[in-house]
């Protein structure tokens, strides 16, 4: 069976609290998973590891294989590249730079990975127009209402063509019918892209729609 994530022996620790302690999973490609589970559970931990913004403790005894690769035994610089390359992030706060156009925010990807400007600003319209955005490629995040800054952060996250996004409570700053809005495009762009989502989240209409859910408690994946 192919997966396109594998981990396996996950431990974090904080002030030697466990958060996690012996997680295991695997998730098929083209699917939308979501992680849910009470607060402190380790919800966050586990995501931040699996995108690979953090490494667990037993680094030496552990694994996490995404797209064939065990990332754990890249290099800095190595990983960053793979991380710009195959990872996509969605963030509860857009995260958006205040300063800079939506077309400008979802370009920045494309030109780390060191493409020129003109094929990442028409990518990035492609994109935009794709999430209805076409009339709004020039205005900053300020003059953007909170679904709007949300599209521009999937559009972001979706600029170098990701094998994988994941998204820490993506729509727990909206409303619940830009929520829903929000929900439908994961969707609809894992059926048109074969992109993988795994979602943070606490919102059940979510979770009953997705592909698997991984149910976390006191660190641990409960059955």
């Amino acid at each position: 069976m192919s997966y396109i994530l594998s981990a396996k022996n996950l431990h974090k620790s904080y002030n030697n609290i466990n958060v996690l302690n012996d997680v295991n999973l695997n998730l098929k490609s083209n699917q939308i998973t979501t992680i849910v589970g009470p607060s402190g559970a380790g919800k966050t931990t586990l995501l931040h590891i699996l995108g690979t913004l953090s490494r667990p403790d037993n680094l030496k005894n552990s694994s996490l294989e995404i797209d064939n690769v065990d990332v754990f035994k890249l290099k800095n610089n190595a990983l960053s590249k793979f991380r710009n390359k195959k990872i996509g992030f969605i963030f509860q706060f857009h995260e958006l730079l205040p300063e800079f156009s939506a077309l400008e925010n979802v370009c920045i990807p494309k030109l780390i990975s060191g493409e020129s400007l003109n094929t990442s600003r028409i990518k990035g319209i492609e994109l935009l127009s794709d999430l209805g955005l076409k009339n709004r490629i020039n205005h900053k995040p300020s003059e953007l209402s909170g679904g709007e800054q949300q599209r521009v952060a999937v559009a972001r996250a979706l600029i170098n063509n990701p094998k994988i996004i994941f998204a820490d409570e993506p729509s727990g700053n909206l409303d619940s019918e830009n929520a829903e809005i929000l929900h439908q495009l994961f969707f609809t762009l894992r059926n048109k892209s074969g992109c993988s989502f795994v979602i943070v989240t606490h919102n059940k209409d979510l979770t009953k729609k997705s592909d698997q859910i991984i149910s976390l408690k006191d660190g641990k994946i409960i059955k």
